[in-house]
């Protein structure tokens, strides 16, 4: 009974936190959705943030086709082309949980020491876009895995006794089977890229206007968030903004929920 109420309590107050943000951020950003705030040209009259609405479209797309053909072949060959108990798995899969949990800051440190100077990019949309498919890589591997792995072996028994090869049991039987998964870990990848602020700073850059071309400088939504409130001159429009944010990350992963309750990784 004590322990059934501490959970309640703990959950009430989680709740109750999370209801107490979500309406400060309404409250404080509505007034200040106005027509003017996504005018496709940024100035510092009218601090658009369809700029940085393009360039977070931009960088996510450039991220996810990078992360996403890495992060899905190398779950495949984990699960079903390397041998079962390898010691080199085993280290491959600590090192991308690991991974999955160091901080963005210093993803975009990295990225900063190796594609911004190192390389010679500067400060652009392809060295953002790189270092955030570094950054998603783990969880779009990790999810891809558990995807695949939750998928019964009797299916692929079932294809090798029909004469399928391996190949083609994996492309035809287990990856059909397995994409709702993937695709529920994709969408989080998302999610996490349009709320990332720290390792786009010291990649991508800052600056407010739609890139021309992949080497040129941009700010995300996160970022022009972050630019308008460490200035403190249009701090209505970056309550706008953060209600903008915050509408498209709950849509995000509402996505991701609605595909794993409608379609599930099916289990053994």
């Amino acid at each position: 009974m004590l322990m059934r109420t501490a959970t309640w309590a703990a959950a009430g107050v989680t709740g109750g936190v999370l209801l107490y943000l979500i309406s400060f951020i309404l409250i404080k950003g509505i007034p200040y959705i106005k027509p003017s705030l996504f005018a496709f040209t940024y100035t510092s009259d009218n601090v658009s943030l369809t700029p940085a609405l393009v360039s977070t479209v931009i960088i996510t797309a450039l991220s996810l086709a990078i992360a996403v053909p890495l992060g899905v072949f190398a779950a495949i060959w984990l699960t079903e082309y390397a041998p079962r108990g390898s010691k080199m798995v085993a280290v491959i899969r600590v090192t991308a949980e690991t991974l999955a949990g160091i901080p963005s800051i210093v993803y975009g440190l990295f990225g900063l020491l190796f594609f911004v100077t190192f390389l010679g990019w500067g400060f652009s949309v392809i060295a953002g876009a790189f270092t955030l498919s570094v950054m998603i890589l783990p969880l779009i591997l990790r999810s891809t895995e558990e995807a695949l792995q939750s998928v019964p072996d009797t299916w692929r028994e079932g294809a090798f006794g029909l004469g399928a090869g391996r190949l083609r049991t994996v492309f035809r039987v287990v990856l059909p089977a397995a994409t709702p998964g993937i695709s529920a870990g994709v969408i989080l990848a998302i999610g996490r890229i349009v709320g990332e602020t720290a390792a786009l700073i010291y990649t991508a850059g800052t600056v407010a206007q739609i890139p021309e071309n992949p080497m040129r400088s941009a700010r995300t939504l996160s970022v022009h968030l972050y630019a308008l409130s460490s200035e403190g001159l249009h701090t209505g429009e970056g309550y706008a903004t953060a209600v903008t944010l915050l509408l498209i990350v709950i849509l995000i992963n509402a996505a991701s929920v609605a595909i794993s309750r409608r379609f599930g990784v099916i289990r053994q």
